[in-house]
């Protein structure tokens, strides 16, 4: 009985020296999660930064980026790119969930990964690159990006040991694959349902980080998720085409609104704001100046039709300018870097309906006569009450005048007021009423 006691005890010190602590160390592994889900732009880019210095600092067993975006800046994707291929801490991409894609910018980014996986459903391609920033390409500079984006990716297919051929033909000829294609032909590394099963299979995988080789322990991991930050998710909000468009009319519409009207100031400072707003969603994007030359001009039109009487021409000349300049501001093959045709028009057509609004009722008010004042007297009706030959007393709008009349009128005939000479009033008889 002393012997079982004593192996028991053995056994039990064992367990405790050898075990425990592994058990323990297990408890105390983590991986970070980070998610783009959109445009890749500066504000994406930075955050994606932000999560392998994080990652690196805390020494993760390993960052997940969980991606699903269309593409996006090239400058950007570079940046993102160039800091994975560096970061001292494994990298896993995974594109998901189901429904997801890695496409253009993303694929480039999918491909630098140390592990590349994809979820059931989702695809990879259409990498090849689009002009920015307005107009259209020579055939000469359409070949030199291409080769160069070519270049690009098959050096980072390269050095991940992935398809080179297929990585040639997602940027020349757009294609596209699913999961299970994109193993088959060794572009990813697995295809995983979800982030549990990701973490079991690359569990034990040996990878290669700066000439020294890691052994992922990812298996009961803890997850641990690196949201955006809220000022980076504002950043990320003004980077849409859609916000920066309709930030651009709030502000056009607020300037124009002081304009009319000096001294409002709350529609300038808003103006102002929205303006400033705008113009930092503008460097992220691709803007034709041409089109912000154009809206410039609508707006100009909608003013001048306060001050010129054109009868309705300067408005229609606005609204058309108004509807180029939203067509040609954001000058891009690629849907995700324009505005939506539905919020264009609808955007539209309250921008122009307001300014013809505001330049009608300017218009009228111009041409409405006077109601207080000197000036307003004219037009009113009164009554003498004395003989005008030439001067007389005329009872006009409640009050006494001095009453001068180039015609003689009798005392109880009734006047009206024709002008305004100093303090006294030139009359003349009210034919359509009786004395």
């Amino acid at each position: 009985m002393n012997k079982k006691i004593y192996k028991g005890t053995i056994l039990f010190f064992l367990w405790f020296v050898l075990l425990s602590p592994a058990a323990l160390f297990a408890l105390d592994r983590t991986v970070n999660l980070a998610q783009i889900e959109g445009v890749i732009n500066p504000v994406a880019a930075e955050y994606i930064e932000t999560c392998i210095d994080t990652s690196e600092k805390e020494s993760a067993e390993c960052l997940i980026i969980q991606l699903d975006t269309p593409g996006g800046l090239d400058t950007s994707m570079r940046q993102i790119v160039k800091r994975i291929l560096n970061a001292a801490v494994p990298i896993i991409v995974y594109v998901g969930p189901a429904g997801a894609r890695a496409a253009s910018a993303g694929v480039m980014i999918t491909m630098a990964a140390h592990v590349a996986a994809m979820a059931p459903g989702t695809n990879i391609g259409a990498a090849h690159p689009v002009a920015l920033g307005g107009g259209k390409m020579s055939r000469e500079m359409v070949d030199k990006v291409e080769n160069d984006a070519v270049a690009y990716i098959q050096s980072i297919a390269t050095k991940k040991n992935r398809n080179v051929e297929w990585a040639e033909k997602a940027v020349r000829e757009s294609v596209s694959i699913k999961a299970t294609e994109a193993l088959e032909l060794q572009v990813i590394d697995l295809v995983s349902p979800n982030i549990d099963d990701l973490l079991k299979q690359v569990d034990g995988r040996e990878i290669q980080i700066n000439d020294r080789s890691i052994i992922l322990a990812t298996k009961g991991a803890e997850i641990r998720r690196l949201d955006m930050n809220f000022r980076d998710r504002i950043l990320d909000t003004l980077s849409n085409p859609n916000i920066a468009y309709i930030l651009m009319m709030l502000g056009l519409a607020g300037l124009y609104f002081e304009l009319a009207h000096p001294g409002a100031i709350f529609p300038g400072v808003i103006g102002a704001i929205c303006l400033i707003l705008a113009f930092y969603s503008f460097q992220t994007l691709s803007v034709s100046y041409a089109g912000i030359l154009m809206i410039l001009l609508a707006i100009v039109l909608f003013l001048a039709e306060i001050k010129v009487t054109s009868y309705g021409l300067l408005s229609i000349g606005g609204t058309v300018a108004l509807i180029l300049g939203s067509l040609m501001l954001f000058d891009s093959p690629a849907p995700y870097l324009r505005v939506s045709l539905k919020v264009l028009i609808t955007t539209v057509v309250f921008t122009a309906g307001f300014f013809i609004a505001v330049a009608t009722l300017a218009f009228k008010a111009f041409l409405r006569k006077p109601a207080s004042g000197a000036e307003g007297l004219i037009g009113m009706e009164g009554v003498a009450v004395s003989r005008i030959d030439p001067a007389g007393k005329a009872f006009v709008h409640g009050e006494y005048w001095d009453a001068i009349s180039e015609e003689v009128i009798a005392e109880g005939e009734a006047i009206e007021v024709i002008g305004i000479k100093g303090l006294k009033v030139k009359v003349k008889k009210n034919t359509n009423k009786s004395s």
